[in-house]
């Protein structure tokens, strides 16, 4: 047994906050409580200063494996997940082969037994090969145990392809992950079409482009009825569709991502750092300050990465040739921390919201609470932490962050895993 003793315990689905103590047994939660002590025998853990709260899960990540684990694997890529303080990632089906079988999610889950220090929660493809004309083998995933579906890196194009795709998912109650771009308006585009763009003599990638498909994917979520998850989401447009929809009993969630919060078109400068390069581009710094707001006041659901590791020698072609994508699981909760919890923006309880109980609300998944009887997925956090996004290396395959050499205030200390350490005092175990 171990005790976790005099942190602070934050779940919002228990109106708990407040310095408590945390008793594990096995991989459960034992007991919570100020009155809780150690049994004979336990080991007891001082956790003054730090913020326990239910396990963090990132629903969207590119975990590369199989077929470029040059990139990333299951390994490298959880280790870096629980160095980002997440119990849980939700992979992307566009790996080599696309995870559009039964076998191939059965072949994540027994690579997240031999190999992973996180869950692992496929997902998986709506089209065969993510090529948006036929279904995948939506059905046998689910017995396999995906728990939701997307075409992630390209979206399904086709009208009638995505509304039988909606129909067909409905029927076993899960979700639809949209990554909405509408490629006829997209075409080349590698930023955001506007002043920025002109500027630096780039292609550009109109907002259109995705408030266009955002709000095909909510009239088809409404005709269906199937639930719907918008990915990625860039623009204050974007997020006052998503307003309306919920408004109107729409089942639809989204996310944003912390590039998307925390950087705009503008930090682009004629350097043509590739490493701000992703899908979809860096928008308006207007867009980012009504990201912000909306994830504070509750439109946006979630937080997710989008974790999409690339090679050094990838990143370091052109602008126009270099691949889409930031790393961003190492950096994700201690960019929350610093940039909106410390400075008081944003409380604990919102952050539990858009990094658990969120999440796997979208993923259908079991809710986690901070009480007796739940498994004990944990993420802890301490607030005074320092963090040099880089410093020292990532456990990440890749190093193409967004955020290298920001300097960050508050940062993930430990995690645990049903009941098992991954993390403590911020070293893995």
């Amino acid at each position: 047994m171990l005790l976790l003793k005099g942190a602070r315990l934050v779940d919002p689905q228990l109106g708990l906050d407040s310095i408590a103590n945390l008793l594990i047994d096995g991989e459960r939660i034992a007991a919570v409580g100020t009155d809780v002590t150690a049994p004979q025998g336990a080991q007891v853990r001082d956790m003054s200063g730090k913020v326990i709260m239910p396990g963090f899960i990132d629903v969207h990540v590119h975990l590369r494996e199989p077929g470029q684990e040059y990139k990333e694997t299951i390994a490298t890529g959880s280790r870096a997940a629980v160095k980002g303080g997440f119990v849980g990632v939700a992979p992307m089906a566009n790996t080599n082969p696309v995870c559009d079988t039964g076998s191939r999610v059965t072949f994540l889950l027994e690579r997240e037994q031999e190999e992973a220090v996180c869950r692992i929660h496929p997902i998986g493809a709506c089209t065969k090969g993510l090529k948006g004309e036929t279904l995948a083998e939506i059905g046998d995933m689910v017995a396999a145990g995906a728990v939701a579906f997307s075409d992630d890196g390209r979206g399904v194009q086709d009208d009638g392809v995505m509304r039988r795709v909606m129909d067909y998912v409905k029927m076993f109650d899960k979700c639809v992950m949209s990554h909405c771009q509408r490629e006829d308006l997209v075409g080349s585009g590698v930023v955001n079409e506007g002043v920025v763009s002109t500027r630096l003599g780039m292609a550009g990638w109109p907002a259109a482009g995705e408030e266009i498909q955002i709000s095909r994917d909510i009239a088809l979520s409404n005709l269906t009825r199937c639930k719907l998850h918008i990915q990625h989401i860039t623009t204050a447009a974007g997020v006052e569709l998503v307003q309306r929809a919920k408004a109107a009993g729409i089942p639809v969630t989204c996310e944003v991502t912390p590039h998307h919060l925390f950087l705009c078109e503008d930090d682009i400068g004629v350097d043509y750092d590739t490493n701000l390069k992703m899908n979809p581009p860096l928008r308006t710094a207007k867009d980012t300050k009504a990201l912000q707001e909306a994830l504070i006041r509750g439109d946006i659901d979630c937080v997710a990465t989008d974790h999409a590791p690339h090679a050094a020698h990838e990143k370091a072609l052109e602008f126009e040739l270099a691949p889409f994508g930031t790393t961003g699981l190492e950096s994700a909760v201690a960019l929350l921390m610093d940039r909106l919890v410390n400075s008081g923006r944003m409380g604990y309880d919102r952050l539990v919201q858009v990094l658990s109980v969120n999440p796997r609300k979208v993923l259908g998944l079991e809710p986690l609470r901070l009480e007796a009887g739940a498994i004990a997925d944990l993420s802890i956090v301490d607030p005074n932490a320092k963090l040099i996004v880089g410093e020292g290396g990532f456990e990440s395959k890749s190093a193409n962050s967004a955020f290298l050499g920001w300097e960050l205030s508050g940062a993930p200390s430990d995690v645990y895993v049903g009941g098992v350490a991954r993390m403590i005092d911020g070293k893995l175990v």
